[in-house]
């Protein structure tokens, strides 16, 4: 089956990689992007949308899709506050899941983030619970939600902290064994390709990929290949 795929947040660390994969399977005949700003990728079966994701829930043009992988993210040094954070991290996500819904795709992907509870003393991991609970209430087919926990990758905007954490990260992995194993930390190319490859399974859900599972999908990805 031939696919159509619509993705926000392309310009992050994991929807680029998304947006590569995507680009590059077989299984997608069209990859549609929305973003505030253009992209510098360039292919035959790629169609960028300039939107604001603000007024989303006013775009009524979007084609036919089949699958909607959601990268949207930020955080909350860059925003500038809770507010902002909440804006993109919760109303933002949501108004792109309603966008999706319009354009009759029946399948839903989300990063989110280990730990998401709506119940966390912690906002972040509060606000990504509150989302992925409203997620999980939607009339999509087949819900997928993937919970990274470090990510490693080069970003466009390098961040200090991560530079700083990166090295204690990696001597830290091994020794992150059994129920402690979905703390470890995880390539952001893993992330993007799991979701592509769950994405074209397309198990009933909602489903929760944590460490093992994403990192699974991910290795039947290079298995697979020639």
């Amino acid at each position: 089956m031939i696919r159509t795929a619509l993705v926000a947040g392309a310009s992050g660390l994991v929807g680029g990689h998304v947006l590569e994969s995507l680009l590059a399977d077989a299984a997608y005949a069209r990859v549609v992007a929305l973003g505030r700003r253009r992209l510098a990728a360039q292919h035959p079966k790629l169609e960028q949308r300039i939107v604001d994701f603000a007024a989303l829930d006013a775009l009524s043009d979007l084609p036919r899709v089949d699958d909607v992988f959601c990268c949207l993210g930020t955080t909350i040094k860059t925003a500038g506050s809770q507010e902002a954070f909440r804006k993109v991290d919760y109303d933002y996500v949501l108004a792109f899941t309603r966008a999706g819904q319009r354009a009759s795709a029946t399948q839903f992907l989300l990063v989110s983030a280990l730990g998401a509870d709506p119940a966390s003393r912690i906002f972040y991991s509060r606000v990504k619970g509150e989302l992925e609970a409203e997620v999980r209430r939607l009339p999509y087919q087949a819900i997928q939600i993937f919970r990274p926990s470090f990510l490693m990758g080069d970003r466009a905007a390098p961040r200090l902290a991560e530079r700083v954490a990166l090295p204690l990260a990696r001597a830290v992995a091994p020794l992150l064994v059994g129920p402690l194993r979905r703390y470890r930390p995880i390539q952001a190319a893993d992330v993007a390709r799991a979701m592509v490859q769950i994405a074209k399974e397309a198990p009933r859900g909602p489903n929760v990929f944590e460490y093992d599972g994403i990192m699974a999908a991910a290795r039947s990805v290079v298995s697979l290949s020639p």
